[in-house]
């Protein structure tokens, strides 16, 4: 009697005898072959990776909707996209898994590559930021929804990488204002690493930047407190030594501004908002009409330039806001 071809289907493939049965009929074929010497054991052997993964692609053939939503192809969908770095394809994939399966035992899994996928899309320290802050929320979700899993301390060291990139860009656009010299605007930026990253390396950068920005504007008080700190707290830096040598030469230079000795009984606010005394002796004709306490206007602005150039050479104006 003739005998029949064996036909598998797609749908047999699924199954874990069908699959068995064809692994082995595979393996079979491959050794008689290799008796004959046409072959070598690891030929064997990669025959019969091959077959296996093979019968595994099986799984993403048909378009149907148990392949759809089944939580390992999608699965395997995603890690394929994401080896291929095609990042956008990939996000869509894990997103997809965790609004079917986030009950999933991959699903911690699969939260932590959608962080990590954030943070591939980020380009460099001079760009956009928002790919590394939808990194970081992210990994701080992954971290919340799934806590203690095998993946936490993973999320963690992202996270961190992700708050040095952000304290690295807000170093760079400080700089890049102060290059320009607009002092103001970088201050706020090296402040914003002081705040938020007081312990991290960089912030000796940020404190001797800031230092030399609040020189710039004349505030030499400020920079010399900032420059103590950064000899305290990094003595070792680069910056600290830098910051030394600044330093000195605010220390050598005559000190441009002091503030009001607390015998004078006259509150400060009388002073005008923005207005230092200096210890320079004050040379100006008779003063204007409205005066406070201490025979200072209470204001640069309600007279002008002409009374800001009048007033010069006896006190030092400081425009920081409120801050003076």
């Amino acid at each position: 009697m003739p005998s029949q071809p064996i036909r598998v289907t797609s749908n047999q493939l699924l199954e874990p005898s069908s699959l068995h049965l064809a692994a082995w009929l595979c393996v079979g074929s491959l050794f008689m072959v290799s008796c004959t010497g046409d072959f070598s054991p690891s030929d064997v052997r990669s025959g019969i990776k091959k077959a296996l993964s093979g019968t595994d692609e099986q799984i993403f053939l048909g378009d149907t909707v148990a392949n759809h939503y089944h939580p390992n192809v999608i699965m395997k969908r995603g890690e394929a996209y994401f080896e291929k770095e095609e990042y956008a394809e990939a996000l869509v994939e894990y997103k997809h898994f965790m609004e079917l399966h986030r009950n999933h035992v991959l699903a911690p899994y699969a939260a932590l590559r959608i962080g990590e996928i954030h943070f591939k899309m980020a380009k460099t320290i001079d760009r956009d930021p928002e790919p590394i802050q939808k990194a970081i929320a992210a990994f701080e979700q992954m971290r919340k929804e799934f806590p203690g899993s095998r993946y936490d301390s993973q999320a963690q060291q992202k996270l961190d990488e992700c708050h040095d990139w952000i304290a690295q860009m807000h170093l760079f656009v400080g700089q890049f204002y102060y290059r320009r010299g607009s002092y103001l605007a970088a201050t706020h930026r090296f402040q914003q690493i002081l705040r938020d990253y007081p312990d991290k390396p960089i912030a000796a950068e940020a404190l001797y930047f800031q230092a030399k920005a609040y020189h710039e504007m004349g505030a030499d008080d400020w920079a010399r407190e900032n420059l103590i700190v950064l000899a305290e707290k990094h003595p070792n830096s680069t910056a600290s030594g830098n910051g030394k040598s600044l330093l000195e030469k605010i220390d050598e230079a005559q000190p441009s501004t002091l503030l009001a000795k607390k015998e004078e009984s006259a509150p400060l606010s009388d002073a005008g908002p923005g207005m230092v005394r200096s210890n320079r002796p004050a040379v100006s004709p008779s003063p204007p009409p409205t005066m406070g306490m201490l025979g200072i206007p209470p204001s640069l602005d309600s007279f002008g330039a002409a009374a800001a150039a009048t007033l010069g050479q006896g006190f030092t104006a400081c425009r920081l806001g409120a801050w003076c």
